[in-house]
Parts: structure tokens; C-alpha cells; sequence
């Protein structure tokens, strides 16, 4: 009787292999969740992130028949929280919300632990937030121009603030630095709320922020607004020119906010996850929470579309900080 050569055997073997981690994939997929999801924040309780966390969160648990529950993980650039999702098993049950500064931004200004294209797998984007331009309620000036004056006119005294060094924040503040010829100081913060208390204290006079944590201030007269840092003027600040306007059309900053997967989860389990989130972010409550707040909802966009999106975001970035010379 003939027998199966060496290679047929091993190919035999092979196909064995893939079929069984297939049926193993097929299984996870149905079985998600089988228990508490754990959505990681790599940001402070209080700042964008972990405000589009406990609203996806509280919609996701009514769904899905689980609980879910926020862990906020802050520092390192985002590397402490993509550290704990991946040190979690690959099963779809540990995610993290996050704005996408933490993949294409971040990583090319401060050396980070994880591979931003390889050690992460976007799931869904649901949101966007712009930058806006704040300034300290008792900054003596009030707008973009009289700003530019104000720091000529007193060098190496004005400093301004970032919710970390890498982001959004810093860059478009960099830029405005570079461009309006100014001298600047940067002093980074982890995260919006500690950034901000300082902009409102009126120990640091300028900020860069996301829209979402500065707007309740802004609409409170706790900071000053003195531009959008978008290309197109905010539905929520329609009043305020852009940076664009004013003469910086490179400054044109916005994140989106969603969920990401450690890369070993499997496709199947992905897309699951992805159907969740987008069924979540649909409830009407979710989209008038999220608005009210200063986001703006956008259709979502699944795994099959985020991941190129993620990789062009990144070489963007990338050539605006050789251009610029941003650093820590």
C-alpha cells in the first residue's frame, strides 16, 4: 500500500492545523461575550476618552447582556494601556476606547512599547473631536492676533499646554509656534483635565485641547476661545474662525474615538465587536449624549476600512513632524 510522502504528510498536517484554528476562531466568535468586557481608557477618568468610554459602555451593557466595565490606564503615551489589553487573552473581552492620537501621533514623538501598525487592531470609529485654541480667562489678549502680539512683546515668559507630548495638542502648538515666529515653552500634561486646570488657574495662558473637554468651559467663561483648530468652523462654535483663516492652514487637527482589539484577536470576533459598538453608538440617547458633549458622530467606520485609514494617519503625521522639527 503506497503512503503519503514527507510533504504531502505535512501538508496534510498544516491543513489540519488551519482548519482546527478556524473552528477555534468560529467558536470565540459565537461565545462573544461570555462575560464582562473590560473596556481599558489609557487616559485619566475625566478626559475625552474615558467620556466616550462610560457612554459606549453603559449602551454596550444593555445589549450585550454584560457588564462592562472602564479601567483607566493613564500615562506613557497610551503604552500602559495597550500594554494591559494585550497582556488580557486575545478572546474580544478586553478593549480599549481610544482617540486615534494614540496610534498615528504619539508614537513619532515619544518611543513607545507597542508597534502602532502591528500590535493593535482598529475595531470601529464612531466619533470625531477638533482642537480648539483656548486661552486663560485672565490671558491679556483675545483673540489669535493680539496672542501673537502679546508673546513678541514679552519673550520667554507665555508658555502653553498640552494633554501629552506627541498629540494633536502638541503639534498645533508647535506649529503655531514655528509659523507665527514665536517663543513658546511647551509643558505637556497626561491628559486634558490636569492641562486644563492650570489653562483656567491661569498658570499657563495657552492650550491647544480637544473640543469636548474644553467647550463645558468655554460655555462656562472659564477659558477664553480664540480659534478652531480645524479646517472647517465647528457646528458647536459657529462664531469662531479656524486657524485656517487666521492665517495657519496647517493646523488642521482631529481625532477620531473608538474601539481597538490586541492584533491576536481573530477577524470573527472583531467583526462581532465591531456589529456591537456600531448597534450601541445608533441608540439615539448615545448620539445626543455624545453631541451634547461636543462630539460629532460620524457613520462608523469597521475594521476593514479603519486599518488603511490608521496607516495613512500615520505617515501624515509623520511628515509633520520632520517638517516641523517636533520633539519632546
Amino acid at each position: 500500500m503506497n503512503t503519503p510522502s514527507k510533504s504531502l504528510r505535512s501538508l496534510m498536517k498544516l491543513s489540519a492545523a488551519l482548519a482546527l484554528a478556524a473552528l477555534a476562531a468560529l467558536a470565540q466568535a459565537q461565545s462573544w461575550p461570555d462575560k464582562p468586557v473590560k473596556l481599558i481608557v489609557p487616559a485619566p477618568a475625566g478626559g475625552t476618552m474615558d467620556v466616550i468610554a462610560r457612554i459606549l459602555g453603559e449602551q454596550l451593557a444593555a445589549d450585550i447582556g454584560q457588564p462592562v466595565i472602564i479601567d483607566n490606564k493613564p500615562g506613557a503615551g497610551g503604552a500602559i494601556g495597550v500594554q494591559a489589553m494585550n497582556a488580557a487573552p486575545a478572546d474580544g473581552q478586553t478593549l480599549m476606547v481610544m482617540v486615534s492620537n494614540i496610534l498615528t501621533e504619539i508614537p513619532h514623538v515619544m518611543k513607545t512599547s507597542f508597534d502602532p501598525l502591528k500590535d493593535v487592531k482598529p475595531v470601529v470609529a464612531v466619533a470625531r473631536s477638533g482642537l480648539v485654541f483656548v486661552a486663560a480667562p485672565n490671558f491679556p489678549a483675545s483673540d489669535v492676533k493680539g496672542v501673537v502680539a502679546y508673546v513678541k512683546a514679552n519673550p520667554g515668559k507665555v508658555s502653553y499646554a498640552s494633554y501629552s507630548a506627541g498629540t494633536g495638542s502638541h503639534y498645533a502648538g508647535a506649529i503655531f509656534n514655528r509659523k507665527a515666529g514665536l517663543d513658546l515653552t511647551h509643558v505637556p500634561f497626561p491628559g486634558s483635565p490636569p492641562a486644563l486646570q492650570n489653562v483656567m488657574g491661569g498658570q499657563i495662558g495657552l492650550m491647544f485641547d480637544g473640543m469636548v473637554t474644553s467647550l463645558p468651559m468655554i460655555k462656562a467663561g472659564k477659558i477664553k476661545v480664540l480659534a478652531v483648530g480645524t479646517k472647517t468652523r465647528s457646528p458647536y462654535l459657529p462664531d469662531v474662525p479656524t486657524m485656517a483663516e487666521l492665517g495657519y492652514p496647517e493646523i488642521d487637527i482631529a481625532n477620531w474615538a473608538g474601539i481597538v482589539a490586541p492584533s491576536a484577536v481573530s477577524a470573527e470576533v472583531v467583526d462581532k465587536v465591531s456589529a456591537a459598538v456600531q448597534k450601541a453608538v445608533s441608540a439615539p440617547k448615545v448620539r445626543e449624549r455624545l453631541q451634547s458633549l461636543g462630539f460629532e458622530v460620524i457613520t462608523p467606520i469597521g475594521p476593514a476600512q479603519l486599518g488603511p485609514m490608521v496607516r495613512e494617519e500615520h505617515a501624515r503625521n509623520a511628515a509633520i513632524v520632520k517638517s516641523f522639527g517636533i520633539s519632546q
